[in-house]
């Protein structure tokens, strides 16, 4: 491997480490429910904070953030109504791109999409697609350790919403 690629990996995969440690008890027991691969986290606060939370754990964490996508925004302005809806997009380029490397249609899949929506009831979720799921979907079956990285992170970050 690489120098230059082996430590920040290093780096990051010592410091997810001990954020799992850290949460080990405490991280939403979050995952699939059905085969579609769809994950959901209700949320402890609004849509604002969740949003505005979620932002501030991505970069706490050293984590990229990509874009966020103000979705019931766009379905306004071409005279839609739709409920609150926001996708968020964020990663670690060296752990993401080791799953495009073990297929390159992975990369439909990452960087990590976070869709926080609002039900008819007012609640608010977090939602993405399951990690396993993905890996299945990609036929990849050697980075099993960073998938459960990934799912680590992202229990974690939605942990700062979930009140749990």
């Amino acid at each position: 491997m690489n120098r230059q690629i082996a430590s920040p990996l290093s780096h990051f995969a010592a410091s997810l480490a001990l954020i799992f440690l850290l949460l080990s008890g405490a991280a939403p027991a979050a995952r699939a429910d059905s085969d579609d691969g769809v994950v959901r986290v209700k949320s402890a606060v609004p849509m604002a904070e969740a949003i505005s939370r979620i932002k501030a754990d991505i970069a706490a964490k050293g984590i990229k953030f990509f874009l966020e996508v103000d979705q019931s925004k766009l379905a306004a302005d071409a005279g839609i109504k739709l409920r609150p809806s926001t996708l968020l997009i964020f990663g670690n380029p060296p752990l993401g791109t080791q799953f495009i490397t073990a297929n390159p249609n992975a990369g439909l899949d990452w960087p990590v999409r976070l869709l926080l929506t609002q039900d008819d009831n007012g609640d608010v979720w977090a939602v993405w697609t399951d990690f396993d799921w993905i890996a299945k979907r990609h036929n990849i079956t050697n980075r099993e350790a960073q998938f459960k990285m990934a799912t680590t992170v992202v229990r974690s970050i939605t942990s700062t919403i979930s009140g749990k």
